[in-house]
């Protein structure tokens, strides 16, 4: 059996990067625990103290497949290169005449949303986007 994982981003600002990684995957925000009308509903019902309660943020797969994204806010600012990235497989089985199309269309949402797009590769029949979401950490669209 597999082990589950979530993947977690430092960040300066948890709100910013759920929403536009949330445009990123079409995922959502994770609901509050139940008996809670909202995240802070919840964060007082447990003592967290409100300057605290911008320190992380969580999305989710809505279908319940993917892994859980943690955003957790840091002091530091991104330095260098990530070691790892996403690669958002947005033309998945879409056809191969259809596939540039589908990743532009997403990559300009993605731009809409704050990212910034960074180089463009199509080679030996594979065709993928580089791009830099809202804090400038890079991930692929293809």
């Amino acid at each position: 059996m597999a082990t589950s994982f979530q993947v977690t981003f430092d960040c300066a600002n948890v709100d910013r990067m759920a929403k536009f990684w949330a445009v990123a995957l079409g995922y959502i925000e994770q609901p509050p625990p139940k008996g809670h009308d909202s995240w802070e509903a919840f964060a007082t019902a447990v003592g967290i103290p409100e300057f605290e309660w911008d320190k992380m943020s969580a999305l989710i797969d809505p279908d319940g497949v993917g892994p859980r994204v943690l955003f957790q806010k840091v002091p530091e600012a991104k330095a260098v290169k990530n070691r790892v990235h996403l690669d958002v497989n947005i033309a998945k089985g879409v056809p191969p005449e259809q596939r540039h199309a589908t990743v532009q269309t997403h990559v300009q949402k993605l731009v809409d949303a704050g990212g910034e797009r960074a180089e463009t590769i199509d080679e030996h029949g594979d065709y993928w986007v580089v791009m830099r979401d809202v804090e400038g950490n890079e991930f692929c669209v293809q």
